[in-house]
């Protein structure tokens, strides 16, 4: 009895020995910088200093043949997939903006929920529509809840997806108010140290910061305020802060992919990043973090920059694309056109008692004799008609039955959406071209060793690699894969 007692201890002994021996980093830095291109790393690379996005790819691992392989390639889709390791027909955020049960919802909208730090509707957010675990959510049961999962952003699904279901703070910046707040599902009351940061902080609310560089320097702000005040990265076990820039994305829509703005956004963000490492290297230690950069998706070039160089592009007017499909169909037939997806208006059809089916084969034919459209995919339907697999295969990884509407727009390479079709010098994105999909993917700290490499990989194989990295179960809807040639 004796020897057994022995052996069983001594098995207590070793298992609980092993335990204490994984090897974790202290902290992990998740940032994601929304609407940026895999190539501004080296457009933009003689014109930033070094301690930013230089100090990653030059003392770093970078992947640059990192892709996205859904669509629609937009905010949300993308903020998910990357810390989910999973695409939108499996995590069921199939857009910003959706259909559930005939009605029309944003991505992170919960009504069962109050505001915290604001009298208004900003603060009524949470990862409810959210179907799957994310990076953080794996972290906090791999260890019993003690590490701690914080996400900041100026956009609320910046913050709140990449937060996942088990976040310990998400924030947001509530641009009515000119400052952050989260909701009930996180905490009853902002912490004394939010407060104080926001009276010192606040902008003025007239100050649209998100289409400028501040939106970026003061996400990073609070980003140090969170390290600071929740001491994050000094505690037993591994933390996690996800950090998702979101004026690059605001400028870009306004702006473009070229000129001054959009130039002076990323010069301004590469020295908050150097900032930010700086922080990091005195309160964690350098080498003793984990940081990890990509994007949720990129951008086209301006339609009318490229027809100037002679190059195809154009815009598709959704206004006219739904008189006209309402028109031949001689009745209101569609609720929406979202992110390249038409959603019928199924009582309406029923009520006529008109055939669905014939509506959207009449749809589809009127579709793909537009200029700028190259196919339109009943999703029922995928396999029915000739689409090159690459696309057909994005379409199927980026729909979810519930909630991603009847028929798939494909434009022509170069042409993007527009509600009215006039000239602006913004630029938008969600399509399946390498624009849109090739984004960035550095690693960086702890572990990590200089070099890069070319090797095909996805969106989701992020949440696998660092899950790998931390010897934690990937995500419960992850597909991805480890990457490991860091």
């Amino acid at each position: 009895m004796r020897k057994i007692f022995l052996f069983i201890a001594a098995l207590f002994v070793f298992s609980t020995g092993c335990a204490s021996d994984v090897q974790r980093p202290k902290l992990v830095i998740g940032i994601i910088v929304d609407q940026m291109r895999w190539d501004y790393l080296y457009y933009y690379y003689d014109k930033i200093g070094e301690g930013g996005f230089k100090r990653m790819m030059n003392e770093g691992f970078s992947y640059d043949n990192m892709n996205i392989q859904y669509t629609p390639t937009v905010t949300a889709c993308g903020h998910s997939s990357v810390y989910t390791g999973s695409v939108p027909s499996i995590t069921g955020i199939a857009g910003n903006n959706f259909y559930v049960n005939d009605k029309p919802v944003y991505c992170t909208q919960d009504d069962s929920v109050a505001s915290i730090g604001s009298n208004g509707d900003t603060g009524k957010m949470s990862p409810h529509y959210l179907k799957v675990t994310t990076l953080g959510d794996q972290l906090r049961t791999a260890t019993d809840f003690k590490s701690r999962v914080v996400s900041v952003s100026i956009k609320d699904r910046g913050a709140i997806l990449p937060g996942g279901h088990t976040a310990n703070a998400a924030y947001w910046y509530d641009v009515k108010n000119g400052k952050f707040i989260t909701s009930s599902y996180y905490m009853k009351k902002l912490p004394t140290w939010v407060e104080s940061f926001n009276k010192e902080k606040c902008i003025n609310p007239k100050e649209d910061i998100r289409t400028s560089p501040k939106g970026n320097t003061l996400t990073v702000d609070m980003a140090i305020a969170v390290l600071r005040n929740e001491k994050l990265g000094q505690g037993e076990t591994t933390d996690i802060l996800a950090i998702s820039f979101s004026s690059t994305d605001y400028v870009g829509h306004k702006y473009g992919t070229r000129g001054r703005i959009t130039e002076e956004t990323y010069r301004v963000l590469d020295r908050d990043l150097a900032r930010l490492f700086q922080e990091l290297d005195a309160t964690v230690g350098r080498g003793n973090y984990l940081a990890f950069l990509t994007a949720d998706h990129g951008a086209a070039h301006n339609a009318d920059f490229m027809t100037e160089h002679h190059i195809p592009a154009g815009r598709l007017n959704y206004s006219a694309l739904s008189k006209g499909i309402n028109d031949i169909c001689k009745i209101k037939a569609i609720k929406d056109i979202m992110d390249y997806r038409i959603y019928l208006d199924h009582n309406a059809l029923k009520a006529a008692k008109m055939n669905e089916e014939q509506v959207k084969t009449t749809i589809i034919n009127y579709l793909q004799a537009q200029p700028g459209i190259d196919y339109a995919v009943d999703f029922k339907n995928i396999n029915v008609g000739f689409i090159p697999p690459a696309i057909k295969n994005r379409i199927i990884m980026g729909y979810y039955p519930k909630r991603s509407g009847d028929i798939q727009i494909i434009p022509s390479p170069g042409y993007y959406e527009s509600q009215d079709g006039r000239k602006a010098p913004g630029t938008t994105h969600g399509v399946w071209n390498p624009y849109d999909t090739h984004i960035p993917f550095l690693l960086y700290g702890w572990n990590v060793k200089h070099g890069s490499s070319s090797e095909v990989t996805t969106i989701s194989d992020i949440a696998p690699t660092i899950c790998d990295m931390l010897h934690i179960q990937q995500p419960n809807g992850c597909i991805g894969r480890p990457l490991t040639s860091h």
